[in-house]
């Protein structure tokens, strides 16, 4: 099993938080999920100069199995 870690998705929504849709991805590693959420209000007043009505964030699990696949998809 490979390691894990989250990074912080900045999300662009429109009026009502509808229509989101990822605008960057923190560079940022954290160990936990609740590392991460600890992390997302500093993260979004980071990223205030994105266009959107609204701006989210959301913690994404990622790790080295899971590009491994993303490898072994694009192979086949």
């Amino acid at each position: 099993m490979g390691s894990v870690f989250y990074v912080i998705a900045i999300m662009g929504c429109g009026d009502g938080q509808t229509q989101c849709s990822q605008q960057r991805i923190e560079t940022v590693r954290y160990q936990s999920a609740a590392q991460c959420q600890a992390a997302m209000p500093a993260a979004l007043m980071r990223n205030t100069d994105i266009d959107f009505p609204t701006i989210t964030a959301a913690c994404r699990q990622i790790g080295t199995s899971m590009a491994d696949r993303v490898v072994k998809d694009r192979r086949s």
